[in-house]
């Protein structure tokens, strides 16, 4: 619950939608164009067996299926087929059969020439006439050959011929096997019957198996068809033609595909990083006005956080073609930047999107974006409010242990070897020490360009030797003296709730400058000289008091101070009623004269404008406005009393606290219940150690004290 729990939510009016309209469109429009660099690519003007002049890189990645490697491998496999026969079993049983009739018939003259009954004589005529192919050598062995062992070859030579023509036989074969029958007949014939037998069978060795054309062209086809398509796969970046060498079909085929043999726009491609950019940029945007409204309405942040976008989205879109270029960009130094000159939580949603952006024009690196966010949460978590060159440093350390980690997981998962872990490991060095490097050499200047206050800036305007404060300390020390003890006080109260303690110290030291117009007017610098606010009337001492106000923002401006620190001068204040004047002004009206009774009187004191003794505000933005109001009215309160006990302090400032309440002070600043009681014992704590009380020695102790030196300066000055 809020210090005020009526505070409205502010509704997204029009002015939040024309600036969300404009700031949109610039970046998306800004965005679209720095990723789509390859949206309209160059055409080659190639074509197949031309040789480029240069090397040709693939824009973006692509997977299509290659017909012309498909085609290739199609050939190969056609060209692989063996010639294709039409043997079949049943084919050689039949061809087998019917070589063994004809050889029977062919040999039925032996039979009747082997035949028991014939004489010597009439077997040799027979067997001259018999079979005129046969050599003379062949026919010798059968004259020689006894009855019953032609019976024995003739079987031999009839199974020879069943073996061989029920097994395949192409054509091509048949005058080889041929050639080697005689060596197929079994090792009971001599070498002159098993050359009968060869001599025999020759004829009716025939092929049972043919070369079908018919059949091989059906095989081709089928292994053709059996081919799995071809899928190419290119990333972005990959060289696809080679200066000085000729380009193939397949290579033509992918130039094709990518869009580079012709000037023709990727709208696919331009669609996708157009609906990247409105994601990015309405995702900022949308964060900015729900979850950090003051920033939303500053023009200044807006441009700010749209260039480090912009400038990191470039850096990454030019290095996405290398395999460790977007490992080298230090996108970490904008998470540190953010971080410092605004906070943690919008630089982490930045570095988000940038991840985001990272992994798209990446290819999809999952492995990037993990990179690029996890690595930018490291800077900002070690970083802190960068008011040290120590900070930045270790910042450094913490991006390149977990840029490390992040490399060598995708690694172990598969993405590559021990070298490229270790080629990596050290571009993860690199990009963390130029992070840093970046970080600190421009959140300065950043910081002054934008109107942004950094730590550095901050230190350097809280040194006394700072020519405002040296004004206050010489002009108006009263008002140097309560600028410190406010600080002081602020710094405790900013620390107890999470504040920023730094801006709210400085801010405070220049809260009051404005006093240096007019010094005199201010009882802390009139060292017990006359008030002059006793010769004025209480409506024009309320106007001294409220002139310090623009008088102040005129000085600093004068002074050049920061726009972030003058914001708090009228702040400081707010609308609240200067309540001594306004008493005094009530008092002064109702003061009984000619004759006016008291009723009237009374009538006339709430007469007085109540609107008249208020400051003109505004009342505090920011929960460091906040306090610096609290320790304003809290210190000069305090040190008005007589008794500074702590019963007495934590009165006046429980009574200062509930008034500023009250009166509403808080209303638009998130400076909640819990946070006031918290700033309360902070204020009650810092005030104990400021007014704390001496011992009060008893009269006596004083005397007996006081004798006791002057004793002992007495022996030492005999001594």
């Amino acid at each position: 619950m809020t210090a005020s729990a009526a505070r409205p939510v502010q509704p997204f009016a029009r002015a939040d939608a024309l600036r969300l309209v404009a700031t949109a469109a610039v970046l998306v429009t800004i965005l679209t164009v720095i990723l789509g660099i390859d949206f309209l690519p160059r055409g080659v003007d190639l074509e197949i067996g031309s040789i480029p002049t240069a090397d040709v890189k693939a824009p973006r990645a692509e997977t299509f299926v290659s017909e012309a490697l498909t085609e290739e491998r199609r050939t190969q496999a056609r060209s692989a087929v063996p010639p294709q026969y039409d043997y079949t079993p049943a084919k050689a049983i039949a061809v087998a059969a019917e070589q063994a009739a004809a050889f029977r018939r062919s040999v039925a003259p032996l039979d009747i020439a082997f035949d028991p009954g014939k004489s010597d004589t009439s077997r040799d005529a027979i067997l001259d006439d018999a079979l005129p192919s046969l050599s003379d050598d062949a026919r010798a062995t059968l004259k020689d050959m006894e009855p019953t062992r032609w019976l024995f070859v003739r079987e031999e030579a009839l199974r020879v011929l069943d073996a061989i023509e029920r097994t395949e036989l192409r054509d091509s074969d048949v005058a080889r096997t041929r050639q080697g029958l005689a060596g197929e007949v079994a090792g009971g014939l001599g070498e002159q019957e098993r050359m009968l037998v060869a001599e025999l069978l020759a004829p009716h060795v025939v092929a049972n198996s043919s070369f079908s054309e018919e059949l091989t062209e059906a095989e081709r086809v089928r292994r053709a068809e059996a081919v799995t398509p071809v899928e190419v796969q290119v990333r972005q970046g990959q060289t696809i033609a080679r200066d000085g060498e000729p380009i193939t079909p397949a290579v033509f085929e992918t130039l094709q595909h990518l869009g580079l043999t012709e000037a023709r726009p990727d709208l696919a491609r331009g669609a996708g990083f157009f609906l990247l950019a409105i994601l990015v940029v309405g995702t900022l945007l949308a964060w900015l006005w729900r979850f950090r409204r003051g920033l939303w309405h500053q023009g200044n942040v807006l441009v700010l956080l749209g260039l480090l976008l912009v400038v990191a989205t470039l850096a990454l879109k030019l290095a996405s073609g290398g395999v460790t270029l977007p490992f080298l960009i230090p996108t970490v130094a904008v998470a540190m930047l953010v971080a410092v000159l605004l906070d943690a939580g919008t630089a982490t949603i930045l570095i988000a999107l940038i991840a985001l952006v990272g992994g798209a024009v990446g290819g999809g690196s999952l492995e990037l974006t993990a990179y690029v966010f996890l690595g930018g949460l490291a800077g900002i978590v070690s970083v802190r409010r960068g008011d040290r060159i120590a900070a930045f440093v270790q910042a450094g350390i913490a991006i390149f242990v977990v840029n490390a980690v992040v490399v060598s997981t995708f690694s172990l998962l598969g993405a590559r070897d021990l070298t490229g872990i270790v080629q990596l490991w050290g571009v993860s060095a690199v990009s963390a020490a130029a992070s840093s490097v970046a970080a600190i050499g421009s959140f300065a200047f950043l910081g002054n360009l934008f109107g942004i206050l950094t730590a550095f800036q901050l230190l350097e305007l809280a040194n006394p030797s700072q020519p405002l404060l040296r004004r206050l300390l010489v002009e108006t020390p009263g008002t140097y003296h309560h600028s410190l003890m406010v600080g002081n006080l602020a710094e405790r109260a900013a620390e107890a709730i999470g504040a920023d303690p730094l801006i709210t110290r400085v801010a405070a030291y220049y809260h009051d400058v404005g006093k240096l117009a007019n010094p005199i007017a201010f009882i802390e610098n009139q060292a017990g000289g006359e008030n002059i606010h006793d010769r004025l009337s209480p409506e024009q001492s309320a106007q001294v008091l409220k002139q310090h106000v623009a008088a102040g923002i005129d000085i600093a401006y004068q002074a050049r101070l920061p726009k972030a620190l003058i914001a708090f001068i009228p702040q400081h204040h707010g609308t609240a009623v200067m309540s001594y004047f306004y008493a005094r002004a009530r008092e002064v009206a109702a003061e009984p004269h000619g004759g006016l009774a008291a009723r009237d009187g009374a009538q006339a004191a709430d007469a007085v404008d109540r609107a008249r003794y208020r400051h003109a505000g505004p009342k505090p933005q920011t929960r460091e406005a906040a306090l610096i109001m609290l320790a304003d009215g809290v210190e000069a309160s305090v040190r008005s009393l007589s008794a500074r006990d702590e019963a007495a302090i934590r009165a006046m400032v429980g009574r200062i606290i509930n008034e500023r309440v009250e009166d509403g002070q808080f209303d638009e600043c998130d400076l909640t219940l819990r946070d006031i009681e918290r700033v309360r014992e902070a204020f009650v704590g810092q005030l104990l150690g400021m007014y704390h009380q001496r011992i009060e020695y008893p009269d006596n102790k004083i005397v007996e004290l006081e004798s006791r030196r002057t004793a002992s300066g007495g022996q030492g000055g005999a001594s």
